[in-house]
């Protein structure tokens, strides 16, 4: 049998051998876990563009329907015409404001009747600067949207999901929020908030049929590189032992299993999916 470079028999891996080289050439890579959403109602924030949207595509592949919410309108309307589907619910909002995210929510709900899937996946950077040089404004903006943000949808979708004793919560974080990335003490900071959220409303809700979980992925090249300076991303790609950047479609295929019903046995947990970076 002809070995592959994975040193398994090839019939064995073909998706695996097919994922690799398509990486390699820029290719998507083939989707070999599916799962079934039929009946299920999601909602995932910043789910307009990158990582988010290429988790709203791998919901709708498995039959959910999905909630958009994101406070770029344009992005939403460009995601509404690429993904031409009547599965799909979009919804304007800053997810830092409580009063959006209740509403947002009641929307939601009005809509769909339930939600039992949440994805906390909006976020930005902030700027590049030292601890020292860092403005006060900008560290306020970043912790409003990628700390409170996260905590604000879940406290006003886990009640609803509690009610009817079934959920799946996956908050999007950051391998900076393990290690610090320096020059980006904000967002490293504001990650680091999004672990403790995570295992803390995970011990709260164990035993009520809901699963809280969250990711830390390295730098996925998206519309993001774009707040960051080269240095920065240089920086980044230096500390990848696999000497690459994710994709969206890598960090979608995990967050679909933490969204379904055969993710029963973990929760509080902290996924990673950084090419080799995390040290523990």
């Amino acid at each position: 049998m002809e070995i592959c470079s994975h040193q398994l028999v090839r019939p064995i891996c073909p998706l695996r051998c097919a994922g690799v080289a398509n990486i390699q050439q820029g290719k998507p890579v083939p989707q070999a876990n599916h799962y079934d959403f039929s009946g299920r109602h999601a909602v995932v924030t910043g789910g307009a563009a990158g990582i988010g949207l290429a988790i709203v595509q791998r919901l709708l592949a498995g039959g959910a329907i999905v909630a958009l919410w994101d406070r770029d309108a344009k992005a939403l309307d460009q995601a509404r015409a690429s993904l031409n589907s009547k599965q799909i619910h979009t919804i304007g909002l800053d997810v830092a404001s409580e009063d959006e995210v209740a509403h947002a929510t009641a929307s939601t709900l009005q809509a769909m009747g339930s939600i039992d899937i949440l994805v906390t996946s909006a976020g930005i950077t902030g700027p590049n600067a030292t601890v020292c040089d860092y403005p006060v404004a900008e560290w306020d903006r970043v912790m409003n949207i990628n700390l409170r943000g996260p905590f604000l949808c879940c406290r006003a979708i886990a009640p609803q999901m509690q009610a009817k004793g079934y959920g799946r919560i996956v908050n999007i974080a950051s391998i900076a929020g393990k290690e610090g990335n320096p020059n980006a003490s904000a967002y490293s900071a504001s990650k680091a908030g999004v672990i403790a959220l995570t295992k803390s409303l995970g011990k709260e809700l164990a035993q009520t049929g809901i699963t809280v979980n969250c990711i830390t992925p390295a730098a996925v090249r998206t519309a993001m590189f774009s707040q960051m300076t080269q240095q920065h991303i240089d920086y980044m790609l230096s500390k990848i032992p696999m000497s690459r950047f994710g994709t969206t479609a890598e960090i979608a295929a995990l967050v679909s299993w933490l969204c379904s019903e055969e993710c029963s046995f973990s929760t509080g947990g902290v996924f990673d999916v950084s090419g080799g970076r995390a040290t523990y």
